[in-house]
């Protein structure tokens, strides 16, 4: 019996495993430029040395998970909030609004509270946590 040897020549290349190795590099690629680029700088402005002698009075907008308003604590309507805020910015300009919004309160709530207190010309800061009032 004869082997026969079939010695003959490929007429094509594989290129598949160089795919590979590009598609592999590239991500690398990728993965290394958006790793780069991953914060922004900013400068942050450094605390005076000597402590603020001011003492402005802080008032709380809760809003409760049902939607409704407590300024200070006591529930009001939004007319109501919107008196109280341009009366205590007739008192003292600088005093300061912490809107609170409950976790379960519907967003929407939360921003028509900031919005009545833009239109009341209040400075305004948002509670990211519960704070002790």
């Amino acid at each position: 019996m004869k082997v026969q040897d079939e010695t003959k020549p490929y007429d094509t290349i594989n290129v598949t495993p160089m795919l590979d190795l590009a598609y592999v590099l590239l991500v690398v690629f990728i993965l290394m430029t958006t790793a780069s680029v991953q914060g922004l700088t900013i400068s942050l402005p450094k605390p005076s040395a000597t402590p603020s002698t001011e003492n402005h009075p802080v008032h709380v907008l809760r809003i409760d998970p049902d939607g409704s308003a407590r300024f200070d604590g006591v529930p009001k309507s939004d007319a109501l909030v919107l008196t109280e805020l341009k009366a205590v910015r007739a008192q003292d300009p600088k005093s300061t609004i912490v809107v609170q919004g409950d976790g379960k309160a519907r967003y929407e709530r939360v921003v028509a509270m900031i919005d009545l207190c833009n239109e009341a010309e209040v400075s305004m800061s948002i509670a990211t946590a519960r704070i002790g009032f």
